[in-house]
């Protein structure tokens, strides 16, 4: 798929896509040579670097989508796609960004889901992670991504009607986009569709908190003894994580006790015995 992202959508409209792919992206358009041949020159080294550094089987995933990756693309390059390719002609180009962009975010999120990656960048910055704990992988992925969004402000500049090279911000916005769109989609698909909502609740009314919860929101909830710090009261603290719909059922349920006081949190996603209750 993200072979096919990038000769359908990125490589004929004149912009680098994030991390390393992005500048074998700007190497092909300088020299010709191809971003097949390139990901493996640069992955290959880096997949060995995270085999011995990183994790072995990250490494070994990443190594085997970079691989097919490569030779993918190679074979494309020899197929003519031109009434397939989208052309923009320098004019539409931010409609071939938000499909590559959305096709490149599918294919990282589903990578990262199985812990792999496509290379390029993310090891780079997991290897760097690992070494200096304290900095964000975020912020490490961010910067190696805005250098190449730099970098294509000189590569793509092209010399006006006089002969002076005319420098144009469209790369630079175009990457900083699609670096956008695919880390947004990215997450959404490595966060899954399990996401749902904690409360935790503390309260006198435990038990009947918890029979209402089991009975009108099929959900069970986990009981904690506590002592509050203010009067030194014994409380019970519930935590129950229920479905995004069934918030307002629950704040009903709630409502209707007194010293009861609670506060929700937002789950990423969900493992073990939950159901979707609809």
């Amino acid at each position: 798929m993200l072979a096919f992202t990038y000769q359908l959508f990125i490589v004929k409209n004149n912009f680098a896509p994030a991390g390393i792919n992005g500048i074998a992206t700007m190497i092909q358009y300088k020299t010709g040579f191809s971003i097949g041949y390139m990901s493996l020159i640069i992955n290959v080294p880096l997949c060995l670097l995270a085999y011995f550094f990183v994790n072995r089987d990250f490494a070994k995933k990443s190594l085997l989508f970079c691989i097919v990756y490569s030779f993918v693309y190679l074979g494309l390059q020899k197929i003519d796609f031109t009434s397939f390719q989208y052309d923009a002609g320098g004019h539409d180009t931010i409609y071939p960004v938000i499909i590559s962009g959305t096709l490149g975010g599918l294919v990282y999120g589903i990578c990262a889901r199985h812990n792999a990656s496509t290379g390029g960048t993310d090891i780079v910055s997991k290897y760097i992670s690992i070494k200096k704990p304290y900095l964000n992988f975020f912020w490490i992925t961010l910067i190696l991504n805005a250098i190449v969004a730099i970098i294509s402000f000189f590569v793509y500049a092209k010399p006006d009607t006089t002969g002076a090279v005319s420098y144009d911000y469209k790369p630079v916005c175009l990457c900083i986009i699609y670096c956008f769109i695919s880390t947004f989609l990215g997450n959404v698909i490595i966060q899954g569709s399990k996401q749902a909502y904690k409360f935790t609740v503390i309260t006198t009314h435990a038990d009947e908190i918890s029979d209402e919860i089991l009975h009108t929101l099929h959900h069970g909830a986990t009981k904690l003894s506590a002592v509050g710090a203010y009067k030194n009261q014994e409380k019970d603290v519930l935590i129950c994580v229920v479905n995004k719909h069934q918030i307002v059922d629950f704040q009903n349920i709630l409502e209707e006790y007194d010293n009861t006081f609670s506060f929700v949190e937002n789950v990423g996603n969900t493992f073990g015995n939950f159901a979707k209750v609809k």
